[in-house]
């Protein structure tokens, strides 16, 4: 049984946010509570899908190793954020690997106990559509990122991302390592270096895992930025 805590941060992603709270604690009953190190991995790709997840501390990465052996990073999931639905509920196998990146806690869910409640209540068939289209759309997003956004403008938007204000200066703590940072940007390490260059004319400075962003709104009015407007002038 998890404890109030955590089942407020199982609240908060959207496989669980839509549903009733007697539903809610129901799937709780049925879930447990599982920590991992750094390193770590939930599950390799190709496994059985068994479990869905929710990221309870800590961050987690999910990636595929290419034909060429190099890894890429499909997301990034920290607290509150599911993983794994569509797939567990279709009893496939996982596209691709889950690790942790930091010492985490994930809430686990055999899919079973979640299709067993659906015949009983649809609501809970809603709630999957409404995670699954959320996910879709994070991926959508990120497509947009990789072909409308310069590497500077994608780290400006994960920068800004990671803050907690809207004006004036901020400092925040990159939570992984700027490797993954670069592969979660669809970037190679030196082409992130050169971005974090770019961005200290617009008074970013990053110091080992901390950036200072010194006018956030600058930083987002330069992320929001149409590249193309400079090929619409001459037209």
């Amino acid at each position: 049984m998890i404890d109030d805590k955590d089942l407020a941060t199982a609240r908060e992603a959207v496989l669980f946010a839509s549903l009733p709270d007697e539903l809610c604690l129901s799937l709780m009953q049925r879930a447990t509570v599982k920590s991992f190190g750094r390193g770590e991995s939930l599950f390799l790709q190709g496994d059985i899908a068994e479990n869905l997840y929710v990221s309870l501390d800590g961050w987690i990465k999910l990636f595929r190793i290419t034909p060429t052996g190099s890894e890429a990073v499909v997301g990034v999931f920290t607290k509150g954020r599911s993983f794994g639905e569509a797939v567990a509920l279709n009893g496939e196998l996982y596209p691709v690997s889950a690790e942790a990146v930091t010492e985490s806690r994930v809430l686990m869910l055999r899919a079973s106990a979640i299709v067993s409640l659906m015949r009983e209540r649809p609501e809970v068939g809603l709630a999957i559509v409404s995670s699954v289209f959320k996910h879709l759309q994070g991926l959508v997003g990120q497509i947009e990122q990789l072909k409308a956004h310069t590497g500077a403008q994608r780290v400006a938007e994960f920068l800004l991302d990671l803050s907690n204000c809207n004006q004036g200066s901020c400092t925040i703590k990159l939570p992984y390592d700027k490797s993954l940072i670069a592969g979660r940007l669809g970037m190679q390490p030196p082409s992130l270096s050169r971005a974090f260059n770019r961005l200290e004319s617009l008074g970013v400075t990053v110091h080992h895992n901390q950036a200072t962003i010194a006018d956030v709104e600058r930083l987002r009015n330069f992320m929001l930025e149409d590249r193309s407007a400079p090929w619409r002038k001459v037209y």
